[in-house]
């Protein structure tokens, strides 16, 4: 192993590096044993991808009929539907953001979430998003001038909104409210 020169100026900054990695590792302890603890160490740009071929074979195991969007303001069609698609890991704060919400051309948004030991899933059509970013329910991400273009959804999985459907983002329900929202298209 290569050793550090004994220089006490770069020693210094070492020790700080040292000090600094202890306090970011031990934040991550959590994810320690975690079967997802791999998708912490993605860029988020990745993370959002591997959200949703998640959800993608997830839905096809259910026997939706799952195809890319031809256009960029959806993520997938899902029997007919169009569906974006948003994954948060959980913070250490305990919340999930979900984020990069914004008025595109989508029926309906599935959240993902995955915690070190659980996953949860919400199903929520444009209509309400829409609605709880106008009541401020939902808060836009960013602010300044042309800030209000994209929002955020903040959920405390041990306590969530009332209004989030369904509400305990269990995934057997995500799946029975998905086939809901597909006939509801096709009627």
């Amino acid at each position: 192993m290569n050793q550090i020169p004994l220089d006490p100026h770069l020693r210094e900054i070492v020790d700080i590096i040292e000090n600094l990695h202890n306090d970011y590792s031990s934040s991550n302890l959590i994810w320690k044993e975690s079967p997802f603890a791999w998708i912490k160490s993605l860029p988020s740009k990745t993370v959002g991808k591997i959200g949703e071929q998640i959800v993608e074979r997830w839905c096809i195991e259910k026997n939706f009929d799952v195809k890319s969007s031809p256009d960029s303001d959806a993520d997938r069609i899902i029997d007919g539907l169009r569906v974006e698609i948003k994954l948060s890991t959980l913070w250490q704060s305990g919340i999930y953001k979900f984020q990069q919400l914004r008025d595109q051309a989508y029926d309906v948004v599935i959240c993902l979430g995955i915690s070190p030991f659980n996953i949860h899933c919400w199903v929520l059509s444009k209509r309400l998003i829409l609605e709880k970013w106008k009541s401020g329910e939902i808060r836009s991400q960013h602010g300044g001038r042309g800030g209000q273009d994209t929002a955020w959804i903040e959920v405390k999985p041990d306590n969530p909104h009332a209004w989030l459907t369904p509400r305990l983002g269990g995934l057997a329900d995500a799946t029975l409210l998905l086939r809901q929202f597909t006939n509801q298209h096709y009627s």
